[in-house]
């Protein structure tokens, strides 16, 4: 028994190890056929594994804060489409690289929604990527400085998944060719959310330049899902 037991820890087989000891605590060994207690076995590795990653990418993606879709308040009351929320926790628009583009007051609960399905997205396996836009930009201009940008900018393109919180605070200058460069690196290959406190058609105004909006926004609007959170700030009511 001892020897099983070394032999699945050095072959990192985690999930059946801690599955073969409550086997041998619980005295069920006996009780299963080779082939029942294989599959047992199997499936706690297979789910130790789907656990570990999921855990890696969420500590990859680096939310803010925990979410789930479970905890949303799907309320048509609050712009939220309870059969648009649903759609989107089955990941069929990160295989067809579309995007989600959220917009609401503050307080509306805008960020929650964006984590929640970054979260999802890291049970199913994607790649995530979560950054403050201000925060986004800046790294950009620090890793153009110092010569990095080409591969920090490959790295977010190789993401799944990526979502740009809080855009819009500030008017955008320098960093927009930045901004058009990451949404023009995905487009059509990957999914990004946005969320911002100010609606859609304001967003020309935030970046600025008209040749670069039409450029970011033509690549955005078209191919994405719009939810425009209403009501009181969630915040006052807690």
């Amino acid at each position: 028994m001892m020897q099983i037991e070394s032999q699945l820890h050095r072959l990192r087989l985690h999930g059946m190890g801690r599955s073969w000891q409550a086997l041998l605590e619980t005295r069920k060994s006996h009780e299963l056929s080779l082939s029942e207690g294989l599959a047992l076995l199997l499936q706690a590795e297979e789910e130790d594994r789907a656990n570990r990653r999921f855990e890696q990418l969420k500590k990859n993606a680096r939310f803010r804060y925990q979410a789930s879709v479970e905890e949303l308040r799907l309320e048509a009351s609050r712009g939220l489409d309870k059969g648009l929320i649903l759609g989107l926790a089955t990941g069929e628009y990160l295989a067809k690289a579309e995007s989600v583009l959220i917009s609401g007051a503050t307080g509306c609960g805008k960020s929650f929604l964006a984590w929640a399905l970054g979260h999802q997205a890291c049970a199913q396996g994607y790649k995530v990527a979560y950054y403050n836009v201000q925060k986004l930009l800046l790294r950009t201009k620090m890793a153009r400085l110092d010569g990095t940008i080409y591969k920090f900018l490959e790295r977010l393109s190789k993401m799944d998944l990526l979502i740009l919180d809080d855009f819009g605070l500030t008017h955008l200058e320098q960093q927009r060719l930045d901004l058009m460069e990451i949404i023009e690196d995905r487009h059509a290959k990957a999914s990004t959310i946005i969320a911002s406190q100010l609606p859609v058609a304001s967003w020309y105004d935030v970046i600025g330049e008209e040749t670069i909006a039409d450029a970011i926004l033509d690549r955005l609007v078209h191919t994405s899902y719009r939810i425009e959170l209403r009501g009181e700030s969630l915040r006052k009511k807690q």
